[in-house]
């Protein structure tokens, strides 16, 4: 994904804003997610919360539960938002990829979602950088829309935008290639709560780095 591509990505979810949680905050899947994420865990974890939108309800769900939380965001608004909200967590503006952070330093790396808006060889390469994020024993917990389509434009709640993704069995092969063993696999359909939106199928993953 190029920069004007990461630039689109955050124009969408500026203007989206608190529309984006009200339509998704109820997906059972990434609750389902976050629960098991909790009772793995250790107290006190820290964990990176990669596309981190209005902080709800990933972040704050983990703060709440008295883990470190720092999330990460392209959009401006989202991260002004999700400050507001999750006072407990911290929230920066930057593009994931271009963040330098500490290798080995989080308990877990939460990244719902975050990856349609990226290339397929970007997706690739920010998974190898997640994995190196991780401490020994830590956890990526990823979901996506799994569909096989590359740099595809949508009309996503009413904004233009283009997206890229894999077909399960590809998504599953990517998360391995990048030094990644599959703990847990949730599918579903998930109706968002938009009057234009339609069931999208999502998948979830819980992994260990190799």
């Amino acid at each position: 994904m190029d920069g004007d591509h990461g630039r689109s990505a955050a124009a969408v979810f500026d203007a989206l804003g608190v529309e984006y949680e009200r339509a998704f905050a109820g997906s059972a899947g990434r609750h389902a997610s976050l629960r098991r994420l909790l009772g793995e865990l250790p107290p006190s974890g820290r964990v990176l919360d990669v596309g981190s939108g209005t902080g709800r309800p990933t972040a704050s769900t983990l703060a709440e539960a008295g883990h470190i939380v720092l999330g990460v965001d392209v959009s401006p608004v989202m991260v002004e938002l999700a400050a507001s909200q999750v006072p407990d967590a911290s929230f920066v503006c930057a593009d994931i990829r271009e963040l330098t952070l500490e290798e080995g330093g989080f308990d877990a790396v939460c990244a719902y979602f975050s990856l349609l808006q990226m290339g397929r060889d970007d997706q690739e390469r920010l998974l190898r950088k997640l994995r190196r994020l991780l401490k020994p024993g830590g956890v990526l917990a990823v979901a996506t829309v799994p569909l096989d389509v590359e740099d595809v434009p949508v009309v996503f709640m009413g904004q233009e935008m283009r997206v890229s993704s894999f077909a399960p069995d590809d998504f599953l092969a990517t998360v391995t290639a990048a030094g990644f063993s599959v703990l847990w696999e949730h599918s579903e359909l998930f109706t968002p709560a938009h009057g234009a939106a339609v069931p999208e199928p999502e998948l979830f993953l819980h992994c260990c780095p190799d």
